[in-house]
């Protein structure tokens, strides 16, 4: 009789151990499979060709410096005037007439259709005049309307966008000339179309999808910092480009 108790609790002690290392090996296995994707994969966020800024709240809000640059484009870093890793600064040779060189592109997935103004934080780096080397060229090809507006009601359209009127200077191919001006060269919010005749620049957007925005090289020596695209009926332009809450940046 005490032989078949004590064979009852060394059953029970052995069914116990087989039941803990089971629930260990079940555990370890389920610890496996959680951590099977720490490493990087293809799709995650560190590449700037892939990065999508998603607007919310009617606000897209990007460091300029988020995005692939030809090597002419310089990341500089030592500007405490700055935001961000930096500014750009275009090193190449000037593209008067000619928009497209220096080519870099910023994916906009829009939540939210509607008419933004757009605007972004430039600087001057060349020369002491403000009126050269502060522009470069930008384009919404894809946009549903892309125009610059004045508060008096004028509209004018990029040359070769099949509308009129287009702006005083330089325009073809669907793309503005977006100046700054004024003598005080460090970075300030401005983004103006059409020479001795400034305009406002807007986007239409009309479905909730996906954009393309691109800029290329105009003028060497004009540095671009941080960009913002807003509704007028939701943001004063103060409170947009003060907002500190950047887009959030998904990959394709």
């Amino acid at each position: 009789m005490i032989f078949k108790v004590t064979l009852s609790k060394a059953s029970l002690f052995a069914l116990t151990l087989l039941t803990l290392l089971s629930c260990s090996k079940d555990e370890d296995e389920e610890k496996q499979v959680d951590n099977c994707c720490d490493f990087p994969v293809e799709g995650t966020c560190d590449n700037p060709e892939n990065f999508v800024f998603v607007e919310k709240d009617n606000l897209i809000n990007v460091e300029f410096e988020d995005a692939a640059f030809t090597t002419d484009w310089e990341l500089v870093k030592t500007d405490k005037n700055s935001s961000g890793k930096g500014y750009m600064v275009w090193n190449g040779a000037q593209s008067l007439g000619t928009p497209g060189k220096g080519l870099t592109k910023f994916k906009i997935k829009v939540n939210n259709p509607g008419i933004y103004r757009f605007v972004w934080r430039s600087a001057i780096k060349t020369g002491t005049s403000g009126s050269d080397h502060n522009d470069s060229w930008l384009r919404f090809n894809d946009a549903n309307d892309f125009y610059g507006e004045k508060t008096s009601g004028s509209i004018v359209y990029p040359g070769g966008s099949g509308k009129t009127p287009t702006p005083n200077g330089t325009s073809t191919d669907g793309w503005f000339k977006i100046y700054r001006s004024g003598n005080d060269l460090d970075f300030k919010w401005q983004a103006s179309t059409s020479d001795n005749d400034s305009h406002n620049i807007f986007v239409k957007f009309t479905t909730a999808a996906e954009y393309t925005m691109e800029v290329s090289a105009r003028s060497t020596g004009h540095a671009i910092d941080k960009f913002v695209l807003y509704k007028e009926s939701e943001y004063t332009l103060e409170q947009a480009t003060t907002s500190t809450v950047l887009s959030e940046i998904v990959c394709k």
